[in-house]
């Protein structure tokens, strides 16, 4: 099982698009680029996006940079499961990203919606192929046609050579074993459920080690909640205020890292990786700063007895 990931080193830490199509807030073309240059010059060869990310902005801005970079020494991902079409009604996106909305997202798991996908996320890159294909968000959308429909058109592209690997990108540990179970997968991408503040994946993780599925994290710093060394009053968990138990939690994690000399982000970037199943940690920027500071975390020793000592605070 997973055999493709045997030909694909993703490193330690990979780049999330998400910021750079302009989640949340609209940030500047050249800003964009410099971030994504920023990884590259840190030595990021992990590149993640799709077209739900400011309805194809992130794969736009992703490619300006990488199209002009040796094909051979970066992989890509992108995913698919959403079309977009042209949207007449104008506007701003309505899913949380600063575009207009010049395009809609049309739900599309059939064979068909998924080779056009792929189509279209090319020529938005300005590449000839993306090396992973991901399922994107079949939790959220409908489960069973993922399984029934996605996943085996998924299958036959990296058969035919169109696709190196293959994969989802869910939210739902649940929902990502059943595809697991489901079919033959290189990658999982899971979304804030094995981090240094939770991990109710765990049953996940030892599936995907014997089926050798390999897991690429996301959502390490829980909405941001890990993402400073001191955790403020007004800290986002699961992408809404931090409730003040979960707040508690973080701050005695924050406060067994300081023992040790280390950063909270810090420890929530690697801890990750301790898992045999995690293949790599991708983690979304919207500065060269931020990138800088994430490939300086994920480069920071960590004295093995801080791992104890977090796992004393689950017993707290």
């Amino acid at each position: 099982m997973g055999t493709a990931m045997n030909s694909l080193d993703l490193g330690k830490l990979g780049f999330g698009g998400a910021g750079i199509g302009n989640l949340y807030r609209a940030i500047p073309d050249g800003e964009a680029l410099a971030t994504v240059l920023a990884a590259w010059d840190a030595g990021i060869r992990y590149f993640d996006t799709a077209p739900h990310y400011g309805l194809g902005l992130s794969e736009q801005r992703l490619g300006a940079v990488l199209r002009d970079k040796p094909r051979n020494e970066f992989i890509i991902s992108t995913k698919v499961g959403r079309l977009l079409e042209p949207n007449s009604s104008g506007g701003q996106d309505p899913e949380g990203f600063d575009v207009p909305a010049t395009t809609r997202r049309v739900w599309d798991f059939s064979e068909a919606g998924i080779r056009r996908s792929i189509e279209d996320s090319l020529e938005r890159l300005g590449l000839d192929h993306v090396d992973i294909a991901y399922l994107h968000d079949a939790d959220v959308h409908d489960l069973q046609a993922g399984i029934s429909q996605g996943l085996p058109a998924l299958e036959k592209l990296r058969d035919e050579g169109v696709v190196r690997a293959i994969g989802v990108g869910l939210n739902s540990a649940e929902a990502a074993l059943e595809c697991v179970e489901a079919a033959d997968l290189d990658l999982v991408m899971l979304a804030g459920r094995y981090t240094l503040l939770e991990q109710p994946s765990v049953p996940l993780l030892e599936r995907c080690v014997e089926r050798r599925t390999g897991v690429v994290n996301v959502g390490a710093y829980n909405s941001g909640l890990l993402a400073r060394p001191e955790v403020p009053d007004d800290a986002h968990y699961n992408y809404n205020q931090a409730p003040p138990t979960v707040l508690a939690r973080a701050r005695r994690l924050a406060a067994a890292c300081r023992d040790f000399g280390v950063d909270l982000p810090t420890a929530a970037l690697q801890f990750p990786l301790r898992h045999p199943a995690v293949v790599n940690v991708t983690v979304g920027a919207t500065s060269p700063e931020q990138v800088v500071t994430n490939a300086a975390r994920m480069g920071a020793p960590v004295p093995e007895e801080l791992w104890a000592a977090v796992e004393a605070t689950r017993r707290d």
